[in-house]
């Protein structure tokens, strides 16, 4: 009945109206009549329904002038939920909600899930050495004292691997390692797939890979779907082989936002979820595979970056993004619990406890920023 009387009020309205998917040519005025006018509930466990929530109209105005900016550098779409609902979503530049796109590195952020799982099950902890798996590190000097917290913090000193080219299983594991660990924050894909191998030695008794094994511990009980993940020499590429549609990226969001529980079952105890958003010493603005907003706890210890042009443009000011983030966070002005996987091309899921939001922004390669996004869409202004 309510299904009913919402298409009623919106063929009323609106004529020419088709979908939600369609929102960016769906008219405000009515959209905010046809939210005053229904309330309708998304469970935390449905992330797919196109219900919308009510909202004040300046909380939408955010929303669009947020979803507009996306829009300009390529956005693909813009989703966002409070309190478990949906409470705006739109599809851009030829998008829509059927199509999967790839998170780049937003794919990262599940391997911290993963190990989370896995110490619950008692297959590792998290200050395990890494070479009680990978036994070959034990004769290394410096590799045979990386834990895995190291590892997955990005601290561990190993040779980081050229992002967007992971290495094979059996090419990472070999890396030499550059550093103590925790001396330096050095961003790349390597350690992820050490992490794969560890965790393919950790399942060979259960015959799964790590892929298997985060579907079943969390994301078939959750309901996501993966569209697509590419595997290398048959392995799971665990820093960025995931594609998904904006809602079920948005459905591991709000897994993230409940602290580890869905429809009622704690499936990951919020205890070690939360360990993954603990920054280090090293890096504040980066917990075990999540960054953060943790701008004002102290200056991260980036890598010094080689000669070349890399180096000249850090002695430019124009430095990587990910050295950026480390240092300045998403913005001094922002909820300083932000919780972010991010992705090559400016894929963002962003959680935001204070505010029980989640947020979800895909797009191709374009020039965007995370602060310009979220001061927009929270403060409804420009980034100071």
């Amino acid at each position: 009945m309510i299904s009913l009387a919402v298409k009623t009020a919106r063929l009323i309205f609106c004529p020419n109206y088709v979908t939600v998917e369609n929102m960016s040519i769906f008219p405000r005025c009515f959209l905010l009549l046809s939210i005053a006018a229904v309330t309708l509930n998304v469970a935390p466990s449905n992330a797919q329904s196109n219900t919308v929530a009510p909202l004040n109209p300046k909380e939408l105005d955010r929303y669009h002038l947020a979803a507009d900016y996306s829009k300009q550098f390529k956005g693909l779409s813009v989703l966002i939920m409070r309190g478990g609902q949906v409470v705006f979503e739109e599809y851009q530049n030829g998008h829509n909600a059927n199509k999967a796109h790839m998170l780049a590195s937003g794919t990262k952020s599940f391997n911290g899930i993963i190990a989370a799982a896995a110490v619950e099950d008692g297959l590792l902890k998290f200050d395990d050495k890494v070479s009680d798996t990978i036994t070959e590190w034990k004769g290394d000097e410096l590799k045979s004292k990386i834990t895995i917290r190291e590892l997955l913090s990005l601290i561990s000193g190993i040779e980081p691997g050229d992002n967007g080219r992971p290495p094979a299983y059996a090419e990472a594991i070999k890396l030499k390692a550059k550093y103590e660990p925790e001396e330096y924050f050095e961003y790349g894909p390597a350690s992820f797939q050490v992490f794969g191998e560890l965790m393919r030695r950790k399942l060979l008794v259960k015959n799964e890979t790590p892929l298997d094994y985060l579907k079943r511990r969390v994301l078939n009980p959750i309901g996501l779907k993966v569209a697509y993940w590419n595997h290398q020499q048959g392995q799971t590429n665990m820093p960025s082989g995931a594609y998904l549609t904006t809602r079920e990226w948005a459905k591991y969001g709000q897994f993230l936002l409940q602290k580890g529980k869905w429809d009622g079952q704690q499936l990951i105890s919020e205890k070690l979820l939360a360990e993954c958003f603990k920054g280090s010493k090293t890096n504040p603005n980066y917990g075990l595979t999540f960054w953060l907003n943790k701008a004002n706890d102290g200056e991260a210890k980036v890598a010094p970056k080689p000669a070349g042009r890399g180096r000249l443009l850090d002695l430019l000011g124009i430095g990587a993004e990910t050295t950026i983030i480390s240092q300045q966070g998403f913005g001094k002005n922002l909820p300083h619990d932000i919780i972010v996987a991010a992705g090559a091309g400016k894929q963002r899921l962003y959680v935001i406890p204070s505010l029980d939001m989640v947020v979800v922004r895909q797009a191709d390669q374009a020039r965007f920023e995370d602060d310009e996004f979220l001061s927009r869409l929270l403060l409804g202004k420009p980034a100071e």
